[in-house]
């Protein structure tokens, strides 16, 4: 036999410690549960409002409360309570994302309208279309225009929602794959698992860019569909209210639908910097990492494989066989 032999391969190879088991699937949990919570209250948004249901009655973007309709410059004006009724109209309107709801202060919410999709909220039209017959109201001159611009933005705002709400669904089962038990960054065999690591190109291609993507796109939806709600809204609320003196019309945005939005808009932003880190530790730490492994296995003798380099296997051919035993 000779005495010296060939090293087989992956006998000595460097194994870089992996990931835990609990540690893995933490971080999957993690970005499950940034997306679930994202989406429930994606969709506590996409369903406020449409019916008169528990918490589906308070969630709602504004709200407009003509209970004391007579302007302000009448005598005696805020002793009249209902005036609302006295001309045909409900207390109050709010509205959500597919319908409005009109109802009256003592009794809450008397009918909510069909459903309706890339509804846009008309007051005009709907104060108009119940006032009885001869009564008539001042509405503000500029409203004209701010209905215009929310009867484009509501279309915006209802795709935007909509598909916001489904991609976050979608995430909640999608982001876990950028977690990988054999983290690419490391070199050579992974200690517990004794498979090698995923080569740092084809994870970073396709798996951890396509899940940056892919969580930018929910993200930048749910940011953009917030903003447009807010500030249409809010255009909503100051027509009415700067008119005040002319018309007594209270208008409020809805504070549970603005923080619903608003905390899904955060949830889904945090989902984006969570991944956008993932991708560039796996993409700027694997370099450094196969970097580093390589030199010290070419300090060993060793290939990237763990097998003998075409040098060390060139001086074991030059090297005689010792005597046999």
């Amino acid at each position: 036999m000779a005495l010296f032999r060939k090293a087989p391969q992956h006998e000595n190879p460097q194994r870089v410690s992996g990931r835990r088991h609990s540690t893995v699937v933490w971080h999957r949990l993690f970005r499950s549960f940034i997306y679930l919570l994202a989406w429930i209250f994606l969709l506590l948004v996409v369903i406020g409002n449409v019916a008169d249901k528990p918490v589906l009655r308070q969630t709602y973007f504004i709200k407009l409360n003509l209970s004391n309709i007579i302007p302000r410059s009448v005598p005696n004006a805020v002793l009249i309570n209902s005036i609302a009724r006295s001309i045909g109209l409900h207390d109050f309107y709010q509205v959500g994302l597919w319908n409005f709801c009109e109802g009256y202060d003592d009794t809450g919410i008397t009918h909510c309208s069909n459903p309706e999709t890339l509804y846009a909220f008309d007051p005009v039209k709907i104060l108009l279309s119940e006032l009885l017959y001869g009564a008539t109201i001042a509405l503000p001159a500029n409203i004209s225009d701010a209905l215009h611009i929310a009867r484009t933005a509501s279309h915006w705002m209802f795709g935007l929602f909509i598909s916001a709400c489904v991609l976050s669904f979608l995430a909640i089962f999608i982001t876990p794959l950028a977690t990988s038990s054999r983290p690419p960054q490391s070199a050579g065999l992974d200690p517990q698992t004794n498979r090698p690591p995923h080569r740092r190109p084809t994870f970073v291609l396709l798996r951890s860019l396509p899940l940056l993507i892919f969580t930018f796109i929910v993200a930048l939806l749910t940011i953009v569909a917030s903003i447009v709600a807010t500030v249409m809204f809010a255009i909503f609320r100051n027509v009415f209210t700067n008119n005040a003196v002319d018309l007594n019309i209270q208008a409020e945005l809805g504070g549970r639908m603005l923080a619903f939005m608003w905390i899904a808009s955060a949830c889904t932003l945090i989902g984006f910097i969570v991944q956008f880190m993932s991708c560039c530790c796996a993409c700027c730490g694997g370099c450094s990492a196969r970097s580093k492994a390589l030199r010290e296995q070419a300090k060993q003798g060793l290939d990237g494989t763990g097998a003998s380099t075409p040098e060390m296997r060139e001086k074991d051919r030059n090297v005689p066989d010792g005597p046999a035993r």
